[in-house]
């Protein structure tokens, strides 16, 4: 006889614990399901051990400026095999935390094993049959497979191998100047290999506005980052040690050579193995699990949440779709996908903030744009600090004075522009901010000002 349950969490990512504590402090009988690591994506190959390299990185690079603070310390050097081991135990202690919190779960028995369907209500891990009336989906995702000719012969990292070099490489080449791409080199320049980026758009970042794309530039290319853009026809050739990447359709022919690769060419998600097909679950053309506004499949009982249904990338919108899901599951409550600002960040330093609409996107919608635009050379925090690069941006609707987006990128930019995004969540006017007395010296006190200067947009995106 199959076991029986209310309610089955496929994923222990960062949807999938907390809904599965919901429930079962709702009193509902819950199996939670993980084939592999506790945490998912973002607790053990995403943004935790990411952001810990990052850290490291960032120590790094100040070590080797000290002077320009009067502070001598001395010849700076990366050992990257205590970089590792630091990065590994901040991971393994946040896995830990996570398996012990699901372990203390009133109601809540986790299954160890690959679950697949076997019809809507009905799923197989291992030899074990369990059935449910509701199914909730948070299977994440996983680096793109690159279709690249000699891909299938040449070594190349993702961001899950990378993680474990615990020796530096001579000369790093990413292939995709995505966030995973640039992150990753960044850090690893200033860990002190050499780094070339390799992108096949024309120039890094397409989706953000121009003026943004062209300020990422200028920090990587500082750092002595070499980028080649505008790589069509992309082909590995080489070996362990001795990879070469080539792009026959650039003007000019490119070849590059290096001792390592990673690519960071995309991600898709783990929903190929799951049975779908019996369960009757939509996808998309790309494998997305296709959903409503509350993250509801086409099957009745059957939802998706994070990175597999299409609808967010990131860890705090994985996270936002369990609200949803337990909002409309237990509260009574509406809550809906769409209600959600963009938002996210990108972690070189400084870092890019971004939320909302970018100005051409605002254009595109048919606003009356207008921008307010401060170096960060005008903001004292960041002159005290010695770290002036980038802007920031925010953008207003004249007729209804409501902020349609804004983009930071500075010194502790993905922390200041949340008091923007709280703002666009209240729905207030813009001269909500204007008004409000910041604190000094922080950059947050800069937004105001930004904001009491304002000028009409003009549609640059295609320059």
């Amino acid at each position: 006889m199959n076991r029986q349950f209310d309610a089955v969490v496929i994923g222990a990512g960062q949807a999938g614990p907390s809904l599965a504590q919901r429930l079962g402090q709702a009193g509902r009988k819950v199996a939670l399901v993980e084939r592999k690591l506790m945490g998912g994506t973002c607790v053990n190959t995403g943004c935790i051990p990411t952001k810990a390299m990052v850290a490291s990185a960032y120590v790094a690079h100040s070590g080797r400026r000290a002077a320009d603070y009067g502070v001598h310390a001395g010849d700076v050097s990366v050992d990257m095999a205590s970089v590792w081991k630091r990065t590994r135990g901040i991971s393994e202690k946040s896995r830990s935390n996570v398996e012990n919190w699901v372990a203390g779960m009133p109601n809540v028995t986790l299954f160890r094993g690959h679950a697949r369907f076997e019809s809507p209500h009905t799923l197989r891990i291992g030899d074990e049959l369990i059935d449910a009336e509701n199914i909730f989906l948070n299977v994440g995702g996983r680096a793109v497979a690159p279709d690249f000719p000699g891909a299938n012969v040449v070594p190349y990292l993702t961001n899950v191998g990378i993680l474990d070099l615990q020796e530096l490489p001579q000369h790093l080449v990413i292939v995709g100047g995505s966030y995973i791409g640039l992150e990753f080199g960044q850090m690893f320049r200033r860990f002190g290999a050499e780094v070339t980026i390799v992108e096949r758009n024309h120039r890094l970042l397409p989706r953000e506005d121009p003026d943004v794309s062209a300020a990422v530039v200028d920090i990587l290319q500082r750092e002595g980052i070499t980028l080649h853009l505008g790589a069509e026809c992309i082909e590995l050739q080489g070996g362990a040690g001795k990879v070469c990447v080539i792009a026959e359709c650039a003007e000019p022919r490119m070849e590059v050579h290096g001792t390592h690769l990673l690519m960071a060419v995309g991600r898709q998600p783990n929903t190929d193995d799951l049975g779908l097909d019996k369960a009757g679950v939509e996808m998309d053309d790309h494998g997305y699990v296709v959903v409503d506004d509350q993250c509801r499949t086409n099957v009745e009982g059957i939802w998706a949440m994070g990175d597999c249904n299409g609808r967010g990338a990131f860890t705090h919108t994985s996270y936002n779709d369990y609200e949803i899901v337990a909002a409309n599951v237990l509260d009574n409550e509406p809550r809906r996908i769409s209600d959600r600002i963009p938002a996210y960040a990108l972690y070189i330093d400084p870092p890019l903030a971004r939320i909302g609409l970018t100005e051409h996107e605002a254009l595109q919608h048919g606003y009356d744009v207008q921008v307010g635009v401060r170096p960060m050379t005008r903001v004292g925090r960041a002159i005290e600090r010695g770290e002036t690069l980038g802007f920031m941006k925010v953008l207003v609707d004249r007729q209804s004075e409501r902020l349609l987006g804004a983009a930071i990128l500075g010194a502790s930019g993905d922390e200041a522009i949340h008091c923007l995004l709280d703002v666009m969540y209240a729905d207030a006017p813009f001269r909500t901010v204007t008004h409000a007395v910041h604190i000094h010296p922080t950059v947050s006190e800069l937004l105001p000002t930004t904001l009491q200067d304002l000028h009409p947009a003009a549609d640059t995106a295609a320059k």
